[in-house]
Order: C-alpha cells, then sequence, then structure tokens
C-alpha cells in the first residue's frame, strides 16, 4: 500500500529548511598511531550525515556496507518519531521510503567501481531485491548471499525456523566484479603440499575429466606423451619406448589439461612426474593455481557467522556488560562482506546504520589481519545512547585495548578516530547565510581532503595537512596573496578552498602556482549538492 502524503518522511523541527554541516567533538577524539588511517563516526540522523558525505565523499567511497531495521514490527524500529507496529497499513510502504531517500544519495557517493552489499532478513527482502535494481540497475545485481547466523533458527509458531539472513550485492556499473577471497591452505577443499623451496602444490592428473574432457576429431590436445622407465624421463618431442595416451579406465578418449608445447617444460621445472595406481601409469602433475583466491559462494554456514556466539558474546566481551542492543552481526559476517565488496588494501567504507559499530570492528580486525589502511565511516543516531554508549565506547576499545569479562587484557588494534554531530545553519540563501554555511563548513573540507592536522589557523586563513597534502580555507579573497606567501615552500598537493558570495573562479589569481594548487571557490560547490539532494 502507498500513500505519498501518509509515508512522506518528517525530520526534526531544527531541520526543517535547514542545512547539515558537521561538528567536531574534540573531547573523543583517538590518536594512537600517526601513521594508521583516520576512522570517522558522525552521530546523527544517517539522512543528515549522507548529505553532508554526498559533498565530502562524492563518488569515492569504495564498499558500502549496511544492515538497516529489519521491519519486523516488534517496535524495534521508528518513522517519523513513531515506532512502526506490525499492524500498521502503511509499515512496508514507510520502509520502502525511508530505504529509497537513503539510497539514492548512497548510489552518489559510492565509487564507479564500488559495490554496496545490504543485509536483510525475510521481512522485507523481495522488497528490497526490487528496491535496489530500481536504484542500481537489474544488470549489476551481483548475486545474493544466505548467511547462516542463527544455527538454531528463530522458532515459530507457524513458520519455518529460520537459520539464515540475506546479504544483497550490487555495483554501479556493469563492468564491476566481486573480489576472491583468499583462503589458507587448510581451509580450502584441496590437498596441498609443499615442494622443496616451500611453494604449495596438489597433485592432479593430468588427464582432464568431467565437461568439455573427451577428445574431438583433430584435438590439439589429445597426442602422445613418452616415457622412458629407466630414467623417469618425459617428452612431447623425444620418441621414448613408452607412449601414453589419454584415454581413461573405460577406454574414453580424453584430452590432456596442457598443451603439448608446455610438456617439456613441465618436466624441466619439476612439475611433471608419473604415478602407478591400479588403472596403470598415470601422468601427474603439480597444480599451484587456486591460492591466489576464490569466487564467493551464495552459502556462508561457518559458525564463526553466528550473531549469538560472534555478535552478542563479542560486544558483551568489548563491553563488559550485557547490552540491549539487539542482535549485533558477527564482525567475521561484516568482514568477509567487505572483503566480497573490494579486495582493496586501502579501501574506504561506509555504514550509515552503524549500530553497535560492528563494521568499525570488522575494518581494524582486516587491517590487524593484512596490515591494510582502510577507512571506516560510521554513522548513526544515538536513540537510547547507541552512539554514545555502544558504537563509540567499542571502537575506542577495539582501537585502545581493553580487558575483558575473564580479566585478561587484549590488545588495542590502533588507529586513529575523529567524532562529529551533525548541526544545522539557516538553509536561505541570503549573504550572511552563505558566510555562516562556510564558517561551519570548516570540518566538512577537512573530512572531504582527509586533512586534520593544523597547520596555521587566524580569522581569515585556516590550513591542515596530513602526510602527503594541505588543505587552505581562505574566508577573504583579499588574503590570497598572504596565502599564496604561506604555502610558497610547501612542495606537496595544495587544495585551497576560497570564499565567494558568487561561484568566482579564483584559477588566475593562482596561475603561477596552479601544477601544485587546486583552487575551489565556496559554498556553491556545497549549494549544488545540496540543492540535488533537497530540491
Amino acid at each position: 500500500m502507498w500513500d505519498e502524503e501518509r509515508t512522506k518522511e518528517k525530520f526534526e523541527a531544527d531541520a526543517e529548511g535547514r542545512l547539515p554541516v558537521l561538528k567536531e567533538v574534540k573531547t573523543k577524539e583517538i590518536k594512537s598511531d600517526p601513521n594508521m588511517p583516520v576512522h570517522i563516526l558522525i552521530e546523527g540522523d544517517n539522512y543528515h550525515a549522507l548529505s553532508v558525505l554526498s559533498y565530502t565523499h562524492e563518488k569515492s567511497v569504495d564498499v558500502i556496507y549496511i544492515d538497516p531495521p529489519y521491519n519486523t514490527g516488534a517496535r524495534d524500529w521508528k518513522y517519523n518519531n513513531n515506532y512502526v507496529e506490525r499492524e500498521d497499513p502503511y509499515r512496508h510502504s514507510k520502509w520502502l521510503s525511508f530505504m529509497r531517500n537513503r539510497l539514492k544519495i548512497a548510489k552518489n557517493v559510492l565509487a564507479p567501481n564500488g559495490i554496496i552489499c545490504v543485509t536483510v532478513d525475510d521481512n522485507e527482502m523481495q522488497r528490497l531485491w526490487l528496491l535496489m535494481e530500481d536504484i542500481f540497475g537489474e544488470s549489476n545485481h551481483l548475486g545474493t548471499v544466505a548467511i547462516r547466523i542463527n544455527p538454531g533458527g528463530r522458532k515459530s509458531k507457524r513458520k519455518v525456523a529460520a537459520q539464515h539472513e540475506y546479504a544483497l550485492f550490487f555495483s554501479k556499473h556493469s563492468s564491476t566484479a566481486v573480489a576472491k577471497l583468499l583462503l589458507d591452505p587448510e581451509e580450502k577443499t584441496h590437498t596441498y603440499e609443499a615442494d622443496e623451496n616451500g611453494g604449495l602444490f596438489e597433485q592432479r592428473n593430468l588427464r582432464k575429466e568431467g565437461a568439455d574432457s573427451l577428445a574431438k576429431p583433430g584435438s590439439d590436445r589429445y597426442y602422445p606423451i613418452y616415457f622412458d622407465s629407466e630414467t623417469g624421463k618425459l617428452s612431447s618431442v623425444i620418441k621414448f619406448k613408452t607412449k601414453i595416451l589419454p584415454i581413461d579406465t573405460d577406454g574414453k578418449k580424453r584430452i590432456w589439461r596442457r598443451g603439448k608445447d608446455a610438456i617439456d617444460d613441465l618436466y624441466q621445472n619439476g612439475d611433471l612426474f608419473t604415478k602407478k595406481t591400479k588403472y596403470g601409469l598415470q601422468i601427474y602433475f603439480k597444480f599451484r593455481g587456486g591460492l591466489e583466491g576464490e569466487t564467493p559462494k551464495s552459502f556462508w554456514g561457518d559458525t564463526k557467522y553466528s550473531a549469538s556466539e560472534y555478535g552478542t558474546q563479542i560486544l558483551d566481551e568489548i563491553l563488559g556488560q550485557r547490552e540491549t542492543f539487539n542482535f549485533p552481526k558477527s564482525p567475521y559476517a561484516t568482514a568477509d562482506c567487505i572483503k566480497v565488496a573490494s579486495g582493496k588494501k586501502d579501501a574506504v567504507i561506509l555504514d550509515f546504520f552503524a549500530g553497535s559499530g560492528t563494521t568499525g570492528h570488522s575494518v581494524l580486525l582486516l587491517n590487524a589481519e593484512d596490515g591494510g589502511t582502510r577507512q571506516f565511516i560510521l554513522c548513526t543516531n544515538d536513540e537510547n545512547g547507541i552512539c554514545s554508549e555502544v558504537c563509540y565506547p567499542r571502537v575506542q576499545k577495539v582501537i585502545k585495548g581493553y580487558t575483558n569479562s575473564s580479566r585478561q587484557k587484549v590488545r588495542g588494534l590502533g588507529g586513529n578516530l575523529k567524532y562529529f554531530k551533525t548541526t544545522f545553519v539557516p538553509g536561505e540563501p541570503t549573504d550572511k547565510n552563505k558566510e555562516a554555511l562556510t564558517r561551519e563548513a570548516m570540518e566538512m573540507l577537512c573530512l572531504r581532503e582527509n586533512t586534520f592536522d593544523v597547520v596555521s589557523a587566524n580569522e581569515v586563513i585556516k590550513v591542515f595537512r596530513n602526510k602527503i597534502r594541505y588543505t587552505g580555507i581562505i574566508f577573504d579573497q583579499l588574503a590570497i596573496p598572504e596565502f599564496k606567501r604561506l604555502v610558497s615552500k610547501i612542495d606537496k598537493p595544495v587544495s585551497v578552498y576560497v570564499f565567494s558570495l558568487g561561484d568566482d573562479d579564483f584559477a588566475e589569481e593562482f596561475a603561477d602556482m596552479k601544477r601544485k594548487v587546486k583552487v575551489c571557490s565556496i559554498p556553491e560547490a556545497i549549494l549544488r549538492v545540496y540543492r540535488r539532494i533537497f530540491q
């Protein structure tokens, strides 16, 4: 059932006719290592947080992972400040309106080759799938994974006890593919051995079996391999006494797995050998593939994905108490979803339904596992203290370390964090309001450039930096010469934002520095993004 007026989303009174910006909470900043990524936690309505990110991270997020409210009707989700009950005739329409508003903005934040993963259960599975197809395109559905999160099953009087939920993967473009999952050799179904150099291989029969293995007339893979029984040598060129053909135990002509020109090289490298079997002499080779990764499968049944064992239990261990947050995800399930969505070790991962902070925890685990520099951006409101009392303390403890319920010290995984809150400035496009937006957008500009260390700050010029670049903010264009003197000796790229009541192009003023300085006028660049969202 759909009713535009009844399902229209309403926001808090202080947001009406106003524009969102960010304000840093300095007391919640976490610094552990300047060489590690600076992660982001934004407290506020995720619609407004996404609006800010549409400017700061336009088309630059590699992975979006979200676990939205499942709309079960169990008073676990509010819409327009009221719980959506199971009996609400507009229950599904409200949920779809709520999700559409956010997914449309999220698409603009996602990088051209980025992937979004949304987890959901049977309550909204079918509707979400159609909504995702509508926004991202039917051809960009990369697969749906069933994840066993409750081995015991959710008990029901009438229904099948559900053990699993779903993870839907979508891309923005048809050329994007999921990443392969790297597995340790002992986790694979293959039996790997190590050679004298430590290289891993699996013994495989050179004769192909199964589909497309039958030899066709004139096939170039059906040829003799010659064997010298005295020396054990094999060759496709030298005609030793024994000739071996790829004929199976039923007398059917098959083909070899390798072409004729590869045989002698395989033998010379020690990768081709014979084995005596009950079917006679067989030729084997050392298969060294399969370790670069496997295409993810559509069912994940490992116990590590269990929410009750690895979600709730881990959260309780970290916070030292039984939390009221319902059904936190296993960080291992979230981590694998992130790995499927991107193989990059420096990926930017966004979760705008951050809840208890599982996604942040997962990213920290992945970085610790492979030395990556992935950055997470978490967004959540603070309803029932979920951000300030659950999400933030969890991330803080995982970064810095903590003592668990068994009084054992757990080493911190390291990292840094900036904590922001969404706030608002007047939206009417007056000169006064434009200046106010520029002043209040300083944190947004630092977030956009990922530069947080203060170099210089006065009333008209502010300069920030990270290890690879600088950011300058000029509130009065008359101060441009002063700014140029300030950065003239800097040998790194500089992004400079100059306040303008119009949309002036200051390229001419920086023509002599164009090789290292990128110029943008504000706040018009921000307003263009907001007009698109709030029109």
